[in-house]
């Protein structure tokens, strides 16, 4: 006994019917006659489609559009990054500090420097005390005696306790090298023909760190290895500590390193050589030239990074906002007012002009920033390199002034992108919608259980019936089927 629930529509329909009826003969044996679960499950799923197909069209474009916002903040982090080298006045005070020979001394600007040329002679470089003791005769491992020692570098001291473990002279050696507050004084032994020598180095430049040697315990077992003003019999100086001598414009002056960093101001020296006298004689030292100018190259690569930048941010924009006539696809921000917002700021700041104190370079058209058709920029690099020949101080005010154009832009796309800014703000509300559109799945899922439930009861209960009833009737038509045959008599 088969039965379908078909639509009582008058109208055709090309939907499937959902069947209740169970294929086997077990109905026909008073068995199952309808299969509840098979049209639970088609009644729920009917039921549920319209609305999962809502909540999954609407999650689908809340996706799309947290996408499209994270692309835009990164869009903007990434062009604000570019802003940083030229959205400041020390942006555009970088200078460089070059040298006529790099083998007597190289230099480096830095903030204080000031233009300028300057003739430098370098008469003494900077070194450090180096001490060569006699030499002994039993080599590395002679037996130096057993004792403390106080080891002087400069102002700072040390000391090394020597016993019957480390009595050589490869063990004193050892021992100084690794004492811990040993503050730049190092030991090397050296074995020559007449034996191993001890020899002691200061890594401190400069005449103040001179090398001390004094035996402490009281005893004179190490008297071999000491050194001191007045006793200089031990050791033969091979380097004396001493400071740089050096001139700039004419002006001597001293210094216990060969960087120097304050002769100068904002100009770092580093000695490397001493300057050559004229002639065979020993003449005069001719001065080396240090040259101190406007770093023109890095502030021309700075602008063309913050015009490739912007160019960059062009691009990315584009594609969230642009329409494509031919497939009829939009952008996931095609006529957002967000964009909209940001777009007309950025443009309003790029194209403004601005109070630099000079009438021609007051705009970034003015210095060589042209807009193109598709609002990308381009960059005339010999405009650029005149303006900032003519003009350098109006070309930073441009951009980096109080109204400049970098500084201002910095400032919007510090409020725009910061925690409680339009773009946070529309982040978290999309985050918001997405979150209630996942508690609306939950939700319809509780719904569809319930209505499982119910379902599943009625059905069984309506099957349970129809299986009795198709038991009553198959009992009665066997017993119909057992009566007599009733003959009609004929007539008489």
């Amino acid at each position: 006994m088969a039965s379908t629930i078909t639509p009582t529509s008058n109208s055709t329909s090309t939907s499937a019917p959902v069947s209740i009826a169970s294929n086997s003969t077990a109905g026909a044996a008073g068995g199952s006659v309808i299969d509840v679960s098979s049209l639970v499950s088609q009644l729920v799923a009917a039921t549920r489609a319209p609305q999962d197909a809502l909540i999954s069209n609407q999650t689908q474009a809340v996706t799309t559009q947290i996408s499209a916002i994270g692309t835009l903040k990164g869009a903007l982090s990434a062009f604000q990054s570019a802003l940083g080298a030229i959205d400041t006045p020390s942006s555009f005070a970088a200078m460089t500090a070059n040298t006529s020979d790099s083998t007597i001394f190289s230099a480096s600007a830095g903030s204080g420097a000031v233009a300028g040329t300057y003739p430098v002679t370098v008469s003494q470089l900077a070194q450090g005390q180096q001490l060569v003791s006699k030499g002994f005769a039993g080599g590395s491992s002679s037996t130096i005696g057993t004792g403390t020692l106080q080891l002087t570098l400069g102002s700072s001291s040390f000391s090394v306790s020597i016993d019957s473990t480390d009595d050589t002279v490869e063990g004193l050696a050892a021992a100084i090298n690794g004492a811990g507050a040993n503050p730049g004084l190092t030991a090397t032994v050296i074995n020559g023909t007449d034996g191993a020598h001890l020899v002691l180095s200061s890594t401190l430049t400069g005449a103040a760190n001179t090398i001390g040697v004094t035996e402490t315990d009281g005893g004179g077992a190490l008297a071999a290895v000491t050194y001191g003003s007045g006793n200089t019999a031990n050791y033969t100086q091979n380097a004396a500590a001493q400071d740089a001598a050096f001139s700039i414009s004419g002006i001597d002056y001293t210094s216990s390193s060969n960087t120097v960093s304050n002769a100068l101001d904002g100009v770092t020296l580093t000695l490397l050589g001493t300057t050559p006298t004229s002639g065979t004689g020993g003449g005069a030292a001719t001065p080396e030239t240090l040259t101190v100018a406007n770093d023109t190259p890095t502030i021309e690569s700075n602008i063309s990074a913050f015009v490739k930048a912007y160019n960059t941010l062009v691009t990315s924009v584009s594609a969230l906002n642009s329409y494509d006539p031919t497939t009829g696809t939009a952008g996931p921000l095609l006529g957002d007012a967000l964009m909209s917002g940001v777009q007309n700021e950025i443009r309003s700041t790029l194209y403004s002009v601005v109070n630099t104190g000079s009438a021609v370079y007051n705009s970034l058209a003015s210095v060589g920033i042209t807009t193109n058709s598709d609002g990308s920029l381009s960059l005339n690099n010999s405009t650029l390199q005149s303006a900032l020949a003519t003009a350098p101080t109006a070309v930073s005010a441009l951009f980096s002034g109080t109204s400049g154009i970098a500084s201002g832009l910095n400032t919007q796309l510090t409020g725009e992108l910061s925690s409680g800014g339009v773009i946070d703000s529309r982040s978290q509300t999309l985050v918001q919608q997405e979150n209630a559109l996942s508690e609306q799945t939950n939700q319809l899922n509780t719904k569809m259980d319930a209505l499982t439930a119910s379902l599943t009861q009625q059905y069984s209960a309506l099957n349970t019936l129809l299986s009795s009833l198709q038991s009553t009737s198959a009992y009665l038509s066997q017993q119909f089927a057992a009566l007599p045959l009733v003959q009609g008599q004929p007539n008489a």
